[in-house]
């Protein structure tokens, strides 16, 4: 089984690349940095990295980026550059994706806690995680040859504390290595439309 991790050096995804990591499976990481590497906001680059892997029997996405701030201060540049970045890089992994997948395939996507618990000047990120969730689900009832959809949303990541845990009081952490769990539950599962919620 090959398995295109996109995003496979972040937090999350360098724990969805070990728990896919396999005696049976192929897992193939790429970033920014990468070779190949991608650019989600790109589609070109994008093209092109799918080019270079060739066929695979998932795609993971980990990446994606929003940004943070209050909505009286929000442009719309900003909105823009969530949407093309988090909202749009994704969609389009998924759809120049399809030709690289193999019947019965599957697209696992990243949200997020807070298209339903935002925090402040989370607005934007709000905004484009409930996107991509309506986007999955949609996407999952037409999507051709057998290939399947899902979404993980992980609460804040218990790794990341340090960098961000201040914007998200009370709530209650996960490990990423209990949020690569659900993606491992999306690629080898037979569920689809589904949004897989990492919460506690």
């Amino acid at each position: 089984m090959r398995i295109l991790v996109v995003g496979g050096t972040g937090t999350i995804g360098a724990a969805v690349v070990q728990a896919l990591t396999g005696s049976d499976t192929e897992v193939i990481s790429v970033s920014r940095s990468s070779e190949p590497a991608v650019d989600i906001t790109d589609t070109t680059s994008i093209s092109a990295m799918y080019e270079a892997v060739g066929t695979v029997d998932a795609i993971v996405s980990t990446t994606g980026a929003a940004p943070f701030v209050a909505t009286s201060e929000a442009t719309p540049e900003q909105f823009a550059a969530g949407f093309a970045d988090k909202l749009g890089g994704q969609i389009n992994l998924t759809l120049l994706g399809l030709p690289h997948l193999r019947d019965g395939g599957s697209i696992t996507l990243i949200t997020g806690i807070l298209a339903q618990h935002p925090v402040k000047n989370s607005v934007i990120a709000g905004t484009v995680n409930g996107g991509i969730e309506a986007f999955a689900v949609s996407a999952a009832t037409d999507l051709p040859r057998g290939i399947r959809i899902n979404v993980v949303s992980p609460n804040v990541i218990e790794e990341a504390l340090p960098s961000y845990g201040s914007a998200f009081p009370g709530f209650h952490p996960v490990p990423a290595a209990q949020a690569a769990q659900a993606f491992v539950r999306s690629v080898h599962g037979v569920e689809t439309g589904q949004v897989f919620r990492v919460w506690r």
